[in-house]
């Protein structure tokens, strides 16, 4: 009797590409009922078009006769359950429930929507230029954006799931939530089930010892029997392999093996090592002779797939599993070698993770034939290693299953009595001298109706099949007439297929680890008949059986795969934790004892032992045999008549909040939405993630090719809906990829580890994203309720009886400083310069350098008076200006900018420095320069020729009102007048000059100083710095407010330092401009800011620029900011740099502000900056909590300097006003005489901070009057000391108030969370969060090409769920220098935010998170 095998896998991990959802044709129904009536019960339909879906699956190994028993490789197939039609009635039936809600759909710029078609990329010239936002556009609400954003505020806004009560603490007081099991859930009631045993094994006669001695007696008692017909693509037999070509073919192998390959004379193999079989499926004959040809040379086969190119997914950890078996030698047919990937040798290459390998090609012409008393040694089958079968895990990871000579052969004897074989008829083959059609899956691939074809024509009594091949070759047989199906006696379903009604269908369960568990006898043995049951979704997943009704909409429909296999003894036992023997309505992993499982992993004994070598026990703990027994991976229970169901496998299985999900019914269901017209073939892939503590479910789907937006949009909600209300459990995330890109596994379906692994990468590229995290992330902190605060007086009382320090500092007292300072002896600046001029004319102060690194100008004491007057006489001449006019000085940085300051003071103006506009960029920047014009009420402009023909220009006449610009004198050539009366005030309380800086938030901001606080300014930097006439120093800063403008325009003049300035635009042409400078000069100390150092860790990474500069003079290299110690960015610096002599403990910062704009600075004494390392979340709560250096959520401040002579800090509540203590977070107050006098007016917020420069205490020390800076930080006391001897006080700024975001009643910086998003990606570049409506906006600047873009909004907001329990709104994608910058180098996120609103950033993508 012929026997007809479909391809079954044989050693391949199938990720069986899932089957489509099942929708009815019910036209054909009843011709295919009729058709196939007496031999195949009906199946439930699937749609027609599904047809086409075979192609995926590349060829499966062609099921063998031989000891490898003939088992679909269950690892990893999807396990393809036949949905029935009531399924997909469900689904659609979930889903009119839902109304269509209206849900905001991401945008996307047109070139990122499919980059496969052509018109699709963006034409040159459409998208907008990358954008710089002015400081002062206004939101306009109704756009676009926001009415999307209050779109999604609207969803958002719908009830979620229930609440969940409890919590635990996560090492501390943020509380997530832990899910409390519902009261109501249903609990397994049943009896505690007793293990099922098979019939036992029956005594065979003259039943052969082994596998190999079988093979000896068919091959030479019957040697003209056929064995093994093989069948090409076209379906003709090529090759019919009869038992005793397999038996001399065998020998002759096995005798080249042993005898013929040889390394430096000793034999390359020696019984018992490992060798791998990489064979095609399409070849059975071939793989047959070398599986044969290994146990006769009792070598051990390890069967591979072929790889295909270098980098197959999961390749590597094939590779692995080589390498830990010690292959070295890989046999295979001259065909396949000829076609795997040469390197340049012509070698076949080495694989990636593969160790080195031998091929060897097992074609006639290479094996010799062995001697006349050559004979194989056929033993007895003994519990040593056969072959070894590989699965992989769900994590990817591939473990080789080591399968005994002895259970082997009791496996043939097990299925052999199940399945009633007779001698001639198949499949455990060689043991019962069968005969063998195999059908290539090419065949299948082309024509689904093979293997029917091939019954009738052979009078095949057996067929084995998956249940997915009968499906298709079922739909396509439906008009063929002259098929008789009448010689089969047993149709072997070779995956356990669910939802078919069989008479002579037998569905079987098996498992890597424990080969087959469970078959269903063919009819005449007498069994019961074949069980249906229709279970609850949600009892199943808390794993009861509650059976329901298929009315249901959430059922699940499964049919029994038969008995348990004869002479095994099967438990079902607890999943998780001590393997408890499950009660009889509970689902539980299936366990197996029997001769017949696997014995081992390879090499793995701790894993080996947990699955292997399982002891089920009662309830009361109690061992129920002394047999081991095996965990099949199998889910399922024991139905009644004794009928063993499977529901799932292990590798499928999700644990969400408590609750148990299988992937594949998850696939099931998003494909019985519309599934043709959107899935491509089918290809769905379903796995869980873990973030923030629980697991989160990732559907990714491949969508056809001709799939609209909106086609796509609407599928993911309907799925989404669909799989809320069938499985009651939200999606985490939903993507979508182009056709065939999901990674392949060797059979043509989805890869999960590896589409998961990529998923994680980022690295899938999606073409549609939909992340749902507001939806199904139940298990966040409680929002912090704001506790009653303590009052000032109990906090100092406290903090008294603590030990606890109040937390205040100061610097070095100024009075105490005796040193030859001749300027103190001058009340004002100009006064300063004249007596320089007159007591040593020609010493230089300034020398500015250009781009090339050349001397661009220089001022002596006496160029820099004699220009400063020229000024002053034609603002009074030309100008006709009177005291204390204010005057705009509009200069690119230079001498002119620092003459035409001193120019202003001897003229008794008020100077007001503002950075010319930039003529490439006028639309954004004039506005500004207006703004500030007019702020100020200056009445004067000062400024160069090119700058004023720029002011009153057409390109200017687009931007602002050019006519109500006041007078404009450009100081190009000033005639040289007679020197002019200069100005003395009559008060130094009197105003010098007004400082005007746009802060983050896009507030204008100008500040009054004094010309008291001027000199004390000088003086304090002068003591900190060491500054002497002698010195140089080298500053690259932007010369028009804050610290930058005091280094340039005042100190040099105050201490008579020569200053070497560098402008920093400079350094966009010639990155190496500054650090060169430093060299050439021997400068000591420097100043620049972090876009400075930006600039030269980036443009500097080669040290080519660098060849002739030494650092090795640097003492103190400051870093000029307004925020917190940039650490990383200074770390790497001093790395990079570390070579050319800069010493790592030379980079500091420093810290200022609109009060004070020098408020600490490092300066050449004192000891070195300490860095400490707090709690993220405690600081979140406005709490400092010290940890080590490493531990979870730690973060890194670093001091921001030492604190200035006489400047003093405290640290106060913010809402109290008290004092706070060590340690402790609050507002940075400070005392000094270089304060600022007070705002000369804030644009945007006139009200605002009228108490910033003047407030005091509400307890303690009520009367010193302190400014508040706006920024959070803390003091410490460290164990050093300074220079006076005491105990050194370091002041840490956490950041600005401004900024911070309240957000689930705490507070975040910025800046915290900015970092954690550029970590979590090699593309992103930059980073900045802002809230809109209480929802969490992340703009990322995307460097890299735009199919990444989308790979980055799981990635964004995992990250941002896992480290800061926040859940992100909004994630906007877009083009790097998107970010505006200012100056200084800090982000503007108001004006982010502003340009996101108005619709101005020409996003790649934005995507709106459920």
């Amino acid at each position: 009797m012929s026997h007809l095998s479909l391809p079954l896998s044989l050693s391949v991990p199938l990720y069986l590409s899932v089957c489509a959802g099942d929708i009815t044709q019910k036209g054909y129904e009843k011709k295919r009922g009729k058709l196939l009536a007496p031999y195949i019960p009906q199946i439930q339909g699937v749609d027609p078009s599904l047809q086409i879906d075979n192609r995926i699956q590349a060829s499966s190994q062609a099921a063998l006769p031989g000891s490898k028993h003939n088992k679909s490789r269950a690892a990893n197939t999807r396990d393809e359950r036949f949905r029935s039609d009531l399924h997909t009635e469900a689904v659609q039936a979930a889903l009119a429930k839902y109304k269509e809600r209206k849900m905001p759909m991401p945008s996307k710029r047109r070139s990122v929507l499919v980059q496969s078609s052509v018109e699709a990329c963006t034409p040159p010239g459409e998208t907008s230029p990358s954008f710089r936002c002015n400081p002062l556009t206004c939101v306009p609400v109704n756009s676009r954006v926001s009415s999307k954003i209050q779109q999604l505020l609207n969803t958002l806004k719908r009830p979620k799931r229930p609440p969940l009560r409890e919590f635990f603490v996560d090492d501390f007081e943020e509380l997530l939530d832990v899910q409390q099991p519902d009261p109501n859930q249903p609990k397994p009631e049943g009896q505690q089930m007793s293990p099922l045993e098979g019939e036992p094994l029956g005594v065979v006669t003259n039943w052969p010892p082994s596998l190999p001695a079988a093979l000896q007696r068919w091959g030479t008692t019957q040697p003209k029997s056929p064995c093994l017909t093989a069948l090409d693509n076209a379906g003709k037999p090529v090759y019919t392999l009869t038992y005793g070509k397999l038996w001399t073919r065998s020998q002759k192998l096995a005798y080249t093996l042993l005898n013929k390959l040889s390394t430096r004379n000793e034999p390359l193999l020696l019984p018992g090592d490992r060798v791998a079989l990489v064979f095609p499926n399409n070849d059975p004959v071939m793989f047959m002779v070398a599986f044969y040809g290994c146990l006769l040379a009792e070598l051990v086969p390890v069967p591979i797939e072929v790889p295909l190119t270098r980098k197959d997914a999961g390749s590597q950890q094939i590779g692995f599993l080589l390498g830990s078996c010690g292959v070295t030698l890989a046999l295979t047919t001259d065909a396949c070698q000829k076609g795997l990937p040469k390197a340049q040798t012509g070698e076949v290459a080495t694989f990636k993770g593969w160790p080195r390998l031998l091929w060897f090609v097992t074609d006639g012409k290479h094996v010799v034939k062995p001697p006349k008393d050559w004979h194989p040694p056929i033993r007895e089958a003994s519990n040593d290693i056969a072959y070894i079968e590989y699965k992989t895990s769900k994590e990817g990871s591939t473990m080789g299953i080591t399968v005994s000579h002895s259970a082997m052969l009791a496996h043939c004897h097990a299925l052999t009595q199940a399945c009633g074989y007779t001698e001639g008829e198949w499949d455990t083959s060689v043991m019962n001298r069968m005969h063998v059609i195999s059908i290539p899956y090419s065949l299948m691939k082309v024509n689904p109706l093979s293997w029917i074809q091939k019954v009738h024509t052979y009078k095949a009594r057996v067929a084995v099949v998956k249940s997915r091949d009968m499906h298709w070759s079922l739909l396509a047989q439906r008009d063929q007439r002259d098929i008789s199906l009448s010689s089969l006696r047993m149709l072997i379903v070779a995956d356990g297929a669910r939802g078919l009604r069989p008479e002579v269908i037998c569905p079987c369960a098996s498992s890597s680890e424990a080969m087959t568990v469970a078959i269903r006898r063919p009819p005449e043995m007498g069994v019961p008949p074949p069980g249906k049951a229709v279970l609850s979704m949600g009892g199943l997943s808390h794993s009861v059986i509650r059976v329901d009704t298929e009315e249901k909409l959430s059922v699940l429909t499964v049919q029994d795969v038969g008995q348990v296999m004869p002479g095994a003894l099967v438990t079902v036992v607890r999943v998780e934790g001590t393997p408890y023997l499950c009660q009889t309505d509970e689902v539980g992993e299936i366990c197996v004892s029997s001769g017949s499982t696997g014995i081992a992993y390879y090499g793995l004994p701790g894993m080996t032992k947990n699955i292997f070598e399982t002891i089920p026990v009662t309830s009361s703990g109690v061992p129920i045999s002394d047999r081991p027994f095996t965990r099949t991976s199998l889910l399922g229970f024991v139905g009644p008549d004794n009928l063993v169901f499977v529901v799932g496998k292990m590798e499928g299985l999700m644990v969400v909040s408590g609750r148990r999900h299988n992937a594949d019914d998850v696939v099931a269901t998003a494909l019985a939405v519309e599934p043709m017209k959107f899935v491509y073939r089918g290809r769905i892939a379903v796995f869980s993630v873990s973030v923030l503590h629980d697991e989160r479910i990732v559907v990714v789907a491949e969508q056809r090719p001709d799939a609209s937006e909106e086609d796509s949009f609407q599928w993911m909600s309907r799925v989404l809906q669909a799989i809320d209300s069938i499985h009651q459990v939200g999606v985490y995330c939903l993507a979508l990829v182009p056709a065939n890109t999901l990674p392949k596994a060797p059979l043509g379906g989805i890869h999960i580890s590896e589409t998961k692994q990529r998923f994680l990468e980022g690295a899938l590229h999606p073409c549609n994203v939909l992340m749902c995290p507001h939806t199904c992330v139940t298990n966040l902190p409680k929002p912090r309720q704001k506790q009653p605060e303590v009052g000032p007086a109990s906090m100092i009382v406290g903090n008294l009886v603590a030990g606890k320090r109040i937390a205040q500092a100061c610097g070095r007292d100024v009075a105490q400083l005796e040193d030859n300072d001749q300027a103190r002896k001058f009340l004002y600046m100009q006064d300063v310069l004249q007596w320089r001029a007159q007591a040593t004319p020609d010493h230089p102060l300034f020398l500015v350098l250009n781009a090339k690194g050349t001397v661009a100008s220089t001022a002596s004491c006496l160029q820099l008076h004699k220009r400063a007057e020229r000024v002053a006489v034609a603002l009074m001449e030309k100008g006709r200006l009177n005291t204390g006019d204010h005057v705009a000085l509009v200069y690119p940085p230079g001498i002119d900018l620092i003459a035409t300051f001193y120019g202003c003071l001897y003229a008794g103006c008020v100077p007001v420095t503002v950075r010319p506009p930039h003529p490439q960029n006028l639309a954004t920047t004039l506005p500004t320069v207006k703004m500030i014009v007019e702020v100020s009420k200056s009445v004067c402009i000062l400024t160069t020729q090119a700058i004023m023909k720029l002011l009153k220009s057409k390109e200017a006449a687009a931007a602002v009102d050019i006519k109500s610009w006041p007078m404009v004198l450009d100081t190009d050539d000033l005639p040289r007048k007679k020197s002019p009366q200069i100005y003395k005030p009559p008060t130094p309380e009197m105003l010098a000059y007004l400082d005007f800086s746009v802060s983050t938030t896009g507030i204008l901001a100008g500040v009054k100083m004094s010309h008291a606080a001027t000199s004390a300014l000088c003086r304090s930097i002068k003591l900190q710095c060491e500054l002497y006439p002698s010195r140089q120093i080298a500053i690259c800063l932007d010369p028009y407010c804050g610290l930058g403008f005091a280094l340039w325009c005042l100190c040099s003049v105050y201490s008579g330092h020569q200053s070497i300035l560098v402008p920093p635009l400079e350094l966009e042409s010639n990155a190496s401009l500054w650090l060169a400078a430093v060299s050439q000069y021997k400068v000591r100390v420097t100043f620049c800011s972090y876009s400075v150092m930006e600039m030269c860790t980036k443009g500097l990474g080669s040290q080519t620029e660098l060849r002739n500069v030494n650092l090795s003079c640097v003492r103190t290299c400051m870093v000029v900011a307004e925020e917190r110690p940039r650490i990383a960015l200074t770390q790497s610096f001093s790395k990079i740099f570390k070579d050319l002599g800069l010493s790592p403990r030379a980079v500091s910062t420093t810290f200022g502000c609109r009060v004070n704009v020098a408020v600490c600075l490092q300066g050449t004494a004192g000891p070195d900056p300490t860095t400490v390392y707090v709690d993220m979340r405690a600081l979140r709560h406005d709490r400092v909590r010290l940890v080590e250096r490493g531990s979870p959520h730690s973060l890194p401040l670093m001091e921001s300097g030492k604190i200035l002579p006489g400047v003093k800090v405290i640290i106060a509540n913010t809402e109290t006003k008290g004092p706070l203590g060590d340690s402790h977070l609050g507002e940075i107050w400070v005392s000094s005489p270089h304060n600022a006098t007070g705002y000369y007016t804030v644009y945007g917020e006139e009200a605002l901070h009228a108490d910033h420069f003047s407030t005091k205490l509400s307890f303690g020390d009520t009367q010193t009057v302190w400014a508040r800076t706006g920024y959070l930080g803390f003091l410490r006391r460290t164990e050093l000391t300074d220079a006076s001897g005491e105990r050194h006080d370091a002041l840490y700024v956490v950041g600005s108030l401004d900024e911070t975001l309240e957000l689930r009643g705490m507070r975040y910086h910025p800046i915290d969370i900015e970092t954690s998003v550029i970590r979590s990606h090699k593309s992103i570049a930059e980073c900045a969060v802002f809230t809109w409506t209480n929802l969490l906006v992340v703009v990322v600047e995307l460097e890299g090409s735009e199919q990444e873009a989308l790979d980055l909004v799981a990635l964004v907001t995992n990250v941002v769920l896992e480290e800061h329990y926040l859940i992100v709104g909004v994630v906007v994608v877009v083009d790097p220098g998107v970010i505006p910058i200012n100056s200084r180098g800090e982000k503007q996120r108001m004006h982010l935010r502003d340009g996101f609103l108005a619709d101005q950033l020409d996003p790649i993508y934005v995507a709106y998170n459920m």
